[in-house]
């Protein structure tokens, strides 16, 4: 007797499962997906016990006849692909006929469909005992899960507890209706609404009712093009981070992706915005012809390749860094008013209509704050641009302010006519340093020749890394010779470096060039100025005169982002006028 056997349909089935069905928020992607696929407008997904008790998704879709309903439990049954060229156009969201079967392989499932003609009750247990029975003529489909892997309960023990599986959930549904705007989520588990959208297709109130209205009005949209790609959304101010990367929600032809290159190209957009371990909140949609793409590369279908992924990279580079060049990003502190739902949910749909920036406003009242710099400010006095550190080309970000004092010896004080200041001291001046020190390495350099050489002692595997990045720090002015065994000597710097500070500054710089893993030019590049502006900058707990403040404030005027230090801390807030009249109680309404 042969020892090779085809494999019984139910145990294909389960096999299968355990590549398309990990989760509880597995079973609810491919059921959802199958509704939006079914053009529905409405979709509820009603769990009990986070899903592993039962999952219910219904929708209000075109439903299938009889034949369909029956064929839709058949392994490879799809009615998405006719033919192998179809393979290279999938414009749905599930293409192959997989997941109901193996969903039904591992649980209890009841399917209730009409397209309108004919109602159809489908029940089958564990991949068997298939049943129909007629129904009633309500368009569209209802697909209900229990016990989900009461049959497999190996998979069942290694679900994550409740709460885990809920959150899983929700992240997926909460993306879901990002993507489809224009179609109505509602989210129900043990009878307790987790989200509900309304469906009108306005992408900004979906960002309400899922992040809330504080996050909301911190979104700046985005939209722009070229030949192969069609990009739009929001993002957030660099004020508004979350701690880790699920507040990226990328969508490609209305499909949740997650695409570590495309991630990295949308957080290295936010370097020195944000600090490093915080990630943006941002809705990327990308629309692209389905030629352009492979979906076919994952079971979960969540990660694709693009074909000309350079191009992507290009045009959400150019969108992103736009809109943070040429906004301001001071933080406001805020007062809290009362306001009910209801209001600044009008509140925010009127800013849509009107097509606006979502500028944090005072209250949650929806008012275009001016923080554009004056015409008499952009005549700014020559004697002061020859004082600035680097060469000035364009105008001012920021109005100019007047010191009043420091607090803490951390915080410089000061004022204009649009309200009161806090200035880090050591974040502006790093900020101003961090961008002369970029600009002065891009020139010739001029060397400083050291009387006593800098001589830094390594261990072995230290000084091979070294060694084998000499050149990079000697484009820069840098004069390293070996001396002995496993030991630098460090005989001239660029002028950019302090002499005070050259031996602190230049032993930092080597620890840099001898970390091991990935050696990323930019990045090493970045390091040497933020680590050399870090060193050379007044600290907190620094005295500074009246006059080294005015330096200050003067100069990061005209930084080309003087709203965060190279790292990502803010260095300068705001209160307004009116948010100072709040707290005092000179504004009441």
């Amino acid at each position: 007797m042969s020892k090779i056997q085809i494999m019984d349909e139910v145990l294909a089935n389960k096999i299968a499962a355990g590549e398309v069905v990990e989760k509880t928020m597995n079973v609810v992607k491919e059921l959802v997906e199958n509704s939006i696929d079914a053009k529905s407008s409405e979709i509820t997904i009603k769990l009990v016990d986070s899903g592993v008790k039962e999952i219910e998704v219904s929708d209000n879709g075109i439903g299938m006849d009889r034949e369909d309903a029956k064929l839709a439990f058949s392994r490879h049954a799809t009615s998405k692909l006719k033919k192998l060229d179809d393979l290279f156009y999938i414009e749905s969201l599930g293409f192959r006929g997989e997941a109901l079967p193996s969903i039904a392989s591992v649980s209890n499932v009841k399917l209730k469909t009409s397209d309108g003609k004919k109602g159809t009750l489908i029940t089958i247990n564990g991949g068997k005992d298939l049943k129909i029975e007629n129904t009633d003529l309500q368009n569209g489909t209802t697909i209900t899960v229990s016990d989900l892997f009461y049959n497999t309960p190996v998979r069942l023990k290694y679900l994550k507890n409740l709460y885990t599986e809920l959150a899983y959930i929700v992240e997926y549904i909460n993306k879901m209706a990002l993507s489809y705007p224009n179609i109505k989520f509602t989210l129900i588990n043990n009878d307790k609404v987790l989200l509900c959208t309304d469906g009108s297709g306005d992408l900004l109130k979906v960002i309400y009712e899922i992040y809330g209205v504080d996050i909301t009005k911190k979104m700046i949209p985005i939209d722009g093009e070229n030949d192969d790609y069609y990009v739009h959304g929001y993002i957030s101010y660099p004020e508004v981070t979350k701690g880790t990367r699920n507040s990226i929600t990328t969508l490609v032809n209305g499909r949740v992706i997650k695409n570590n290159e495309l991630n990295k190209c949308i957080i290295d957009c936010y370097h020195t915005y944000i600090h490093k371990d915080r990630y943006p909140v941002i809705i990327l949609n990308i629309d692209v012809d389905p030629i352009l793409i492979d979906i076919n590369i994952h079971p979960t279908k969540m990660d694709i390749k693009f074909s000309k992924m350079d191009t992507l990279k290009k045009l959400v580079e150019k969108l992103i860094l736009e809109k943070l060049e040429n906004i301001n990003l001071i933080p406001e502190v805020s007062v809290r008013d009362n306001y009910s739902i209801s209001e600044v949910s009008r509140q925010i749909h009127k800013q849509v209509e009107e097509k606006e920036e979502i500028i944090d406003k005072p209250s949650y009242e929806e008012i275009k704050l001016d923080f554009e710099v004056q015409e008499e400010e952009q005549k700014y006095n020559e004697e002061i641009k020859e004082d600035l550190p680097f060469e000035i080309e364009d105008t001012p970000r920021v109005k100019k302010m007047y010191p009043i004092g420091v607090v803490l010896k951390t915080y410089i004080v000061a004022e204009n006519e649009d309200g009161m200041f806090l200035i880090d001291q050591h974040a502006a001046a790093e900020r101003i340093n961090f961008e002369k020190i970029m600009k002065q390495m891009k020139e010739k350099p001029i060397i400083i020749d050291l009387l006593v050489p800098i001589r830094i002692e390594l261990r072995g595997d230290e000084f091979i890394l070294a060694k084998e990045r000499f050149n990079l720090l000697e484009e820069y002015g840098f004069s390293i010779d070996e001396f002995g065994e496993n030991t630098l000597l460090v005989r001239s710097h660029p002028n950019w470096i302090p002499e005070e500070k050259s031996e602190d500054i230049i032993r930092k710089l080597v620890d840099i060039i001898i970390e091991k893993g990935k050696f990323d030019f930019d990045q090493f590049i970045w390091r040497i100025a933020a680590t050399t502006a870090c060193r050379m900058s007044v600290m907190a707990g620094d005295y500074i005169s009246k006059e080294e403040q005015e330096w200050i404030l003067e100069n990061i005027r005209y930084c080309d982002n003087p709203f965060t230090c190279p790292h990502g801390r803010p260095s300068i807030i705001t209160y307004t006028k009116y948010e100072l009249e709040k707290l005092f109680k000179r504004q009441l309404d």
